[in-house]
């Protein structure tokens, strides 16, 4: 990557004399359409020509109306529409010779040398042929009179720039592929409604989704969910699994389980590379055990509807960038393919990253399965161990087993937090509920179904221990307890800091501490992801932003005949976050905002005035909707009533307002996938820590544990969950504003700007500088990644 001492700005690169084409191949998926309006409105930022190729390959084949040149309006209101809007296809005769030199003959014809491919592996790979061909074609055409020298002079080498859109993400170099996120969207919001028809019936439900040669869909999902079992084809099961799977129906059903769920990727196999299919499981189901079982195929449900928040800034990021690399392309840059790489959009050389993919196929076809695992990548294998461990009740499982006591609390606001709650003792209502002895002994089964609801059911106040010491040890001592989990937002970690101050005067706290952060405000030092925070996003992005705007919409539609039934409207929309400005900057991203006001960034009437004045004559055009989203806390004179009227009064005439303070809304609802996912292996990862530090503590028959080491915060950082002593985040925490001193996401601004046409500076400092792919392996977990 672009080290420090080779920084520069996006606007020493000139698109000027550069031609950009853009089009969509092979599968839709969500969020495609975010990295066509990225690229093409970075393009055109940058002073380049861009166009669509609609139809995929084969409208480059075909060329004529086909291939259009694109304007900033033309990707006006696509960032929230699922699949893609420029159209994909496939084309049997781009495969050939005699079609790639008709495709050669269209794009000279106008210029282009710059192509942004999104779509999967064997899109990628056909736009690689077509460049290592382009001179050869280009000759051909030639010969055959078709264009003169002049044309091959200034079309003499063609660059391709490639995005992964897939929603099974079985791409290797990235995290993660445009619309798979938004995928399991599908899948949970499927399952979390099977779950209330099958609890009251007392059914049994098996559940196909997509995932031909990649079964991450159906893992995490499983995950997500707390599926009973779940078939991949990158492990099928161990011969017997028919025995072992009824039984551990049966043992759920003893329980007074009323559910079974069970999850099967469509390209599911056993051991002997025989298909198992999801009507075979129903009738193994029925046949042995006599339970009333239903079968759903999600089909083409999980490519459908709209794009998560995730996927909507993943697509963004990832079309920004691949303008920027096909601006710093020379004649001996490879192709190349845009990733996430932690919280980094980086260039790959292409093929690489293809061949990888390959190999995993590969090892499969050869009944290879653990190097298919481990060739899918660390989170791949993260993830299938985890569900192993959570999916198993047997002592001999690999699940760490031990006889100290560990209390798990949630403290702070309800943040999606129960997904994290897992055994041993729950401590009720926080710190409050701990000084009070709201203690009790929480079984495996207590917690089953707690993934998919929202809040905390085990309930939390912002109570500080503080002033509670005493009485906190005095129970702690009482239940005898060994470790604590807290759960939980700033409150948390100020509370965590508190209790590791007191060891020295209460030998009770003096046990192995930890913090599993939990907010919607994404605001804790020491982690750039809160669990609860991208359920907030998409509260915000999905609910309110788009359903105010298409509810207008729609009645504009509808009333034709006169003027003011187009009138434009700005949403003025005030989002949480107390000071820190995440929620109000990424999903001011991810819904496409004209402004986003923070704290972090100040603001005087100047600015806004400037804003008011951009906006007005953004709305001069075809454009019908502007959004501004404003952070509770950004300015204390600046409310959101101001800003109302400040944008009523100035665009008279041209737009009116309405506004929206979201409030709570924003820490209800279900969790997102995302959310489940991450919350779930970060409170598998602490409960091992806990467990490896209650063994290094115990001495002398007792647990005694003061070190700054054994009280820690689990964050995190970039690619990896790291363990961090609380007493070391002090210095990187502004305690005044809550929030950390050095926040990642707030280089996502300039981009957010550029999106909305302000000329801004972007520091492509961490951009550019291709890297080998064989860095980035394996892949990591999406929880690190673009949100």
């Amino acid at each position: 990557m672009v080290q420090p001492d080779t920084r520069k700005f996006f606007e020493n690169l000139s698109g000027d004399g550069k031609s950009i084409a853009v089009l969509t191949s092979g599968g839709d998926a969500q969020g495609m359409n975010a990295a066509v309006r990225a690229a093409v409105r970075m393009g055109l930022y940058v002073g380049a020509k861009v166009y669509f190729i609609h139809e995929g390959y084969q409208g480059m084949v075909d060329g004529g109306n086909n291939i259009i040149e694109a304007t900033w309006e033309s990707v006006s209101s696509m960032l929230q529409v699922g699949g893609t809007v420029i159209g994909s296809a496939r084309c049997k005769e781009f495969r050939t010779h005699e079609g790639r030199l008709r495709a050669a003959l269209n794009l000279v014809q106008r210029e282009i040398t710059n192509i942004c491919v999104i779509g999967g592996d064997g899109s990628l790979t056909g736009a690689n042929l077509f460049r290592e061909e382009w001179s050869g074609l280009l000759q051909e055409l030639k010969q055959q009179g078709q264009i003169d020298d002049e044309a091959v002079r200034n079309n003499s080498i063609l660059h391709i720039v490639g995005m992964v859109g897939s929603i099974d993400n079985d791409f290797c170099g990235t995290d993660m592929t445009i619309g798979t996120d938004s995928a399991l969207h599908r899948i949970i919001e499927v399952v979390d409604a099977i779950m209330t028809t099958a609890q009251s019936h007392q059914r049994t439900f098996v559940l196909e989704v997509m995932g031909r040669h990649c079964g991450y869909l159906a893992l995490v999902s499983a995950l997500a969910c707390g599926a009973d079992w779940v078939f991949i084809p990158e492990m099928p099961p161990e011969d017997g699994w028919e025995d072992s799977m009824c039984q551990k129906l049966s043992e759920n059903r003893a329980d007074k389980k009323r559910l079974n769920i069970m999850i099967v990727a469509e390209g599911a196999i056993d051991r002997h590379n025989k298909a198992i299919t999801a009507d075979n499981i129903k009738e193994l189901v029925v046949s042995r055990l006599g339970f009333d079982t239903r079968v759903t195929i999600l089909g083409h449900v999980q490519r459908g509807g709209t794009p998560s928040a995730f996927d909507r800034i993943l697509a963004s990021r990832m079309g920004v960038e691949a303008v920027l690399a096909l601006l710093e392309a020379s004649a001996d840059t490879p192709a190349c393919v845009v990733s996430l790489v932690g919280n980094q959009a980086v260039r790959l050389p292409l093929m690489e990253c293809v061949q990888m993919t390959q190999e995993v196929q590969k090892a499969m076809d050869e009944k290879k399965f653990e190097e298919a695992v481990r060739l899918r990548g660390r989170s791949f294998e993260n993830n299938l161990v985890t569900y192993r461990l959570l999916s198993s009740r047997k002592a001999d499982s690999e699940l760490p087993t031990s006889n100290f006591n560990v209390a798990v609390l949630n403290v702070g606001a309800p943040a999606g937090m129960n997904a994290a709650g897992h055994r041993m003792f729950a401590v009720s209502d926080g710190f409050e509920g701990l000084y009070k002895g709201k203690i009790k002994e929480i079984t495996w089964g207590d917690v089953g179904g707690w993934t998919g609801q929202g809040g905390s059911l085990l309930g939390t106040k912002r109570t500080l221990p503080g002033k509670h010491l005493d009485k906190i040890a005095e129970q702690m001592k009482l239940h005898k307890i060994n470790a604590l989990m807290v759960i939980g937002g700033f409150e948390a970690y100020m509370g965590l800091l508190e209790l590791a101050k007191a060891r020295d005067a209460h030998e009770a706290l003096c046990v192995p501490m930890i913090m599993v952060p939990a907010t919607v405000s994404n605001n804790i030092p020491g982690s750039d992801l809160s669990i609860g925070s991208d359920t907030a996003l998409n509260a915000i992005t999905h609910v309110n932003l788009w359903r105010f705007y298409f509810r207008y919409k729609l009645t504009c539609d509808r009333i034709k005949q006169s003027a003011s039934g187009t009138k434009r409207r700005v949403f003025i929309i005030e989002t949480m976050g107390g000071y820190c400005g995440y929620l109000a900057t990424v999903g001011g991203l991810a819904a496409g905002a004209d402004s986003v006001y923070i704290y972090e960034e100040p603001f005087d009437i100047r600015d806004l005035q400037a804003n008011v004045e951009h906006l007005t004559e953004k709305m001069k055009t075809s454009i019908q909707r502007g959004i501004v989203l404003r952070n509770e806390n950004c300015n204390e004179n600046f409310s959101t009533d101001f800003m109302y009227q400040l944008y009523s009064e100035e665009g008279r005439g041209v737009f009116d307002c309405r506004k929206n303070i979201l409030g709570h809304m924003q820490q209800g609802g279900a969790p997102s996938p995302f959310d489940r996912n991450f919350s779930t292996k970060i409170a598998a990862k602490a409960m091992q820590w806990i467990t490896r530090s209650l063994k290094e503590s115990f001495k002398g028959g007792r647990v005694f544990a003061n070190s700054e080491d054994t009280a820690c915060l689990l964050g995190m950082r970039r690619r990896a969950l790291v363990f961090q002593p609380v007493s070391h985040l002090q210095e990187e925490t502004d305690f005044v504003h809550r929030i950390p001193k050095e926040q990642w996401w707030l280089k996502l601004r300039p981009l957010m700007k550029i999106l909305a046409k302000y000329k801004t500076s972007y520091d492509v400092s961490d951009s550019g500088q291709l890297e080998h792919v064989s860095r980035v392996r394996p892949k990591e977990s999406h929880t690190s990644a673009a949100i």
